[in-house]
């Protein structure tokens, strides 16, 4: 894993990318029980003049670094990662707002927990529902961050849904 996020790291220093971040399940170890999953996603910033973002360069870079494609992910140093672009405001202030974090010797960046439970609750599967249940018993959640996170980005009555099931 070391490996992986060291050349997950390298995409910046090359510019590829202008910020990186853990998310999905794989962030979840960082805050709560380990659950299975089969893969890292790693939600990039892309630079984008506007027009179409592609990943084409960012993919020429890892493979240079031995990395081999398997349908949309990545084996990359033995771990199987799945690159995201931030696709949306909350993405972007996931990745933007992320803390850091080290993993043996290597730093890398994961989103917060708060904002974990804003992606999973906007995304809406089984599974995230499960993330979101698992986060709030285990995560220090910071609640007020948490509501401002879900009122700026518009999700208080799917917030206010997952509560009264939960």
């Amino acid at each position: 894993m070391q490996k992986t996020l060291a050349i997950l790291n390298e995409l910046e220093t090359a510019g590829l990318v202008e910020r990186y971040a853990i998310g999905g399940a794989m962030a979840g170890f960082f805050y709560a029980e380990a659950v299975i999953t089969e893969d890292l996603d790693a939600f990039v910033l892309v630079k984008n003049s506007g027009g179409l973002i592609t990943l084409t360069p960012i993919y020429d870079f890892l493979k240079q670094r031995g990395a081999t494609e398997e349908r949309e992910h990545l084996w990359l140093a033995g771990t199987l990662v799945q690159l995201i672009p931030a696709h949306d405001a909350l993405t972007e202030e996931a990745v933007r707002e992320a803390t850091e974090k080290t993993v043996g010797q290597t730093k890398t960046r994961v989103m917060r927990a708060e904002h974990l439970i804003a992606i999973a609750l906007k995304t809406g599967r089984a599974k995230d529902y499960m993330r979101i249940a698992l986060l709030l018993e285990e995560a220090e959640v910071d609640d007020a961050r948490l509501r401002d996170i879900l009122c700026r980005h518009q999700l208080q009555d799917r917030w206010e849904k997952y509560r009264l099931k939960a």
